[in-house]
C-alpha cells in the first residue's frame, strides 16, 4: 500500500516537474511570513493551547502527526475567524473527519478550489496542509485590508580594503566603462566652430608636446632605470568576473554546442533503439497472433473447464452448508452424550465407592461401644437401686422389731 502511494506521488511529481517536491517548503515560508503579518505571535492563539510557535518547515516535514494535526486545526480555525467567518475552535478529542470537512467547506466558501481528498489532511503535514493554511492566511489578509508595499533594499557599503584594492588595480569593468564613455562622447559630438577651433588648438598643442618629447635630452640609461622602477606600479591586472555577461554568453554557447552534439548522438541511438523496439513489437504481435490461433481449442477447453469448476464450486458450497448444519447437530449430540457419560461415571463411582460402607462400619462399632457403656451404667444403676432397696428393707424390719418388743414388755407387766 505504501509503495503504491509513493508511486502515485512520484508520478504526480513527474507530471508537475522536478521542482514540485520543494514547492511546499516555499509555501510554508510564505505562510509563516503571512502569519507574522497577522501578528499571530502577539495574540493568544497558541498560548491558550500551550503550543510553541511553528518552525520554518513545520508543516512541510513529518515530526509528530498528532501535534501537527492539532496545530493545523487550531491555526485554520483562527485564520477563518480572522477572515470574518465565525468558526468554533476545535478541541483535542473532536472527530478529525468532521473538523476537516468543516475547514474544507469554509475554504470552498471563500472561492478556493479543493482538488485533493480530505484524508490528505489527517496527517497534519504535507503540501495540502500548507496550501489550506496559505489560502486561509491570504483571505485573512484580504479581510484586514492589508496592502503590500514594495521592498526597500538596504544600501550596501563597500569595505575600505576593497575600495583601496579597486583603486590600486585596473579592472576589466573600469576599462569597459571608460571605452563606453568615450564612445558616447564621440556619438554626442556635433559640428560647432568653437568646438572645432578648440579641438584644433588641442591637437596643435599635443603635436608640439610630442615634438618636444621626441627631442628629449634624457639619458637612455636613466630612462631605463626609471622604467624598471615604475614598471611594477604600472602593471594592469584584469580580473575575470564570473558574473560578466560576456562570460555567461560564452558559457551558454559552449553548453549549446555540447547539447547539440550530444543531441545528435543521442538522437541516432534513440532512432536505432526505436527501430529495434518497433521490430521487436511487430515480432511479438505476430507471434502472439500465431500462438492465439494455435491455442484456440485449448482456450475453449479451458473455458469449459472453468465453467465446470464454477459449477463444482457451487455444489461444494451447497454441500458445505449442509455439512456445517450437520456438524452443528453432531456437536450438540456429543455435548449431550458427554453429559450422560459424566452422570453415569458419577453414579458408577458412587456405587463402587467403599467409603459409605466404611462409615457405616465405623458408626456400628461406635454404637456397640456406646451400648456397652450404657449396659455398664444400667448395671451400676440397678446395683445401687438394689442396695437401696435392701437397705430400706433392713430398716423396715428393724423398725418392725423395735415396735414388737415394747408390746411384749407391756404384756408381761400385766
Amino acid at each position: 500500500m505504501v509503495m503504491a502511494v509513493a508511486a502515485e506521488e512520484g508520478d504526480a511529481v513527474g507530471e508537475r516537474g522536478p521542482g514540485a517536491v520543494y514547492h511546499m517548503f516555499v509555501m510554508m515560508e510564505d505562510l509563516l511570513e503571512k502569519l507574522k503579518l497577522l501578528n499571530y505571535e502577539e495574540e493568544s492563539v497558541l498560548r491558550s493551547h500551550n503550543m510553541r510557535q511553528p518552525s520554518r518547515h513545520y508543516f512541510a516535514l513529518p515530526t509528530n502527526p498528532g501535534e501537527q494535526f492539532y496545530m493545523f486545526c487550531t491555526l485554520a480555525a483562527w485564520l477563518i475567524n480572522k477572515a470574518g467567518h465565525p468558526f468554533e475552535q476545535p478541541q483535542e478529542y473532536d472527530d478529525p473527519n468532521a473538523t476537516i470537512s468543516n475547514i474544507l467547506s469554509e475554504l470552498r466558501s471563500f472561492g478556493r478550489s479543493v482538488d485533493f481528498p480530505p484524508s490528505k489532511l489527517k496527517a497534519g503535514y504535507g503540501e495540502q496542509a500548507c496550501y489550506v493554511l496559505d489560502c486561509l492566511a491570504e483571505e485573512a489578509l484580504k479581510h484586514t485590508s492589508y496592502n503590500w508595499k514594495r521592498p526597500i533594499y538596504p544600501t550596501e557599503e563597500l569595505d575600505e580594503e576593497a575600495i583601496t584594492e579597486d583603486d590600486a588595480e585596473l579592472t576589466l569593468n573600469k576599462v569597459e566603462e571608460e571605452i563606453a564613455e568615450e564612445e558616447t562622447d564621440n556619438e554626442d559630438n556635433y559640428i560647432d566652430l568653437n568646438v572645432l577651433k578648440a579641438q584644433t588648438y588641442k591637437s596643435d598643442m599635443n603635436e608640439s608636446k610630442q615634438e618636444e618629447i621626441l627631442e628629449s635630452t634624457v639619458d637612455a640609461a636613466e630612462w631605463n632605470l626609471e622604467v624598471e622602477r615604475v614598471l611594477p606600479q604600472l602593471k594592469v591586472t584584469i580580473r575575470t568576473d564570473n558574473k560578466d555577461w560576456r562570460i555567461l554568453v560564452d558559457q551558454m554557447h559552449q553548453h549549446k554546442d555540447g547539447i547539440e552534439s550530444a543531441l545528435k548522438e543521442a538522437k541516432g541511438y534513440h532512432e536505432k533503439l526505436h527501430n529495434e523496439i518497433s521490430r521487436t513489437l511487430e515480432k511479438v504481435s505476430s507471434r502472439e497472433k500465431y500462438i492465439n490461433n494455435q491455442l484456440e481449442h485449448l482456450v475453449q477447453e479451458y473455458r469449459s473447464a472453468q465453467a465446470l469448476l464454477s459449477e463444482a464450486k457451487e455444489k461444494y458450497q451447497q454441500g458445505s452448508g449442509g455439512v456445517t448444519e450437520r456438524t452443528r447437530i453432531l456437536s450438540e449430540i456429543t455435548e449431550e452424550l458427554e453429559k450422560v457419560k459424566q452422570e453415569m461415571e458419577e453414579k458408577g463411582s458412587s456405587m463402587t465407592d467403599g467409603a459409605p460402607l466404611v462409615k457405616i462400619k465405623q458408626a456400628l462399632t461406635k454404637l456397640k461401644q456406646e451400648t456397652i457403656q450404657m449396659d455398664i451404667r444400667i448395671g451400676v444403676v440397678e446395683h445401687t437401686l438394689l442396695q437401696s432397696k435392701l437397705k430400706e428393707k433392713s430398716n423396715m424390719t428393724r423398725d418392725m422389731h423395735a415396735t414388737i418388743i415394747p408390746d411384749s414388755s407391756i404384756v408381761g407387766t400385766y
